[in-house]
């Protein structure tokens, strides 16, 4: 590879405004962005829709879709036939919208493509600040992946070394959309919801439609979701 050449990374995308934002991020920073999303079987269709979308419209080189049957396991409100909690306050308990391992599947999934395209970075938009009390979403699981994938990897061991980016990690949803504003970011091409309809409309009563409408409010940015 040429110094010219750009850098290559491997960015997760799930079609919400955290990840679209790290899209945006990427790109600033001269990363080829190469998105990843998952369909796991998770009952929010839509968000697959608009991962493409939004890849497409923020430059990404390419967008790749792995399937993987976490229905077949469940243990959660978005890959079992359980109730997705609405308009719930109780932030003491890890809530049933918990999918078991899902980042740590989707990181490794995003780590072997990583290490077939010879890239070093892999971007992932988690965050430990407004989020619904997910165990992967804290800063000790992204460094303790880091650890691994310098462990498990040819590049790891051959001394390239694999770096996993969180930017968005200690940034609160006000502070997100702030910075999807300034990057451009067009946030209703995106959808947060967890039970969003095959148009991609938000329910307005999950985790993820309040805390994306709190932050749009913090912001003092309309917020240009679509409602069912």
């Amino acid at each position: 590879m040429s110094e010219h050449s750009p850098r290559k990374a491997v960015v997760l995308v799930s079609g919400g405004m955290d990840s679209a934002v790290v899209i945006a991020m990427a790109r600033e920073q001269g990363y080829q962005v190469h998105a990843l999303s998952v369909s796991y079987g998770q009952r929010h269709h839509s968000e697959l829709a608009a991962s493409d979308r939004v890849s497409s419209m923020l430059g990404a080189v390419e967008h790749k879709t792995v399937g993987i049957d976490l229905r077949s396991i469940g243990g959660s409100a978005l890959t079992a036939d359980i109730d997705v909690p609405l308009d719930a306050a109780d932030a003491s308990a890890i809530p049933v919208t918990y999918v078991p391992a899902r980042n740590t599947i989707m990181l490794s999934i995003a780590l072997g493509w990583a290490e077939v395209l010879g890239s070093s970075d892999i971007w992932c938009g988690v965050n430990a600040v407004d989020y619904s009390g997910y165990p992967d979403c804290r800063p000790a699981f992204i460094d303790a992946f880091e650890q691994l994938a310098n462990l498990a990897t040819k590049a790891g061991v051959e001394g390239a070394g694999i770096r996993v980016h969180a930017p968005l990690m200690r940034m609160s949803k006000a502070d997100i959309a702030r910075e999807g504003q300034r990057l451009g970011v067009d946030f209703s091409a995106t959808v947060s919801c967890y039970q969003a309809d095959d148009d991609g409309r938000a329910c307005g009563h999950c985790d993820a439609c309040r805390l994306r409408a709190q932050g749009f409010r913090e912001a003092g940015l309309a917020d240009p979701t679509r409602y069912a």
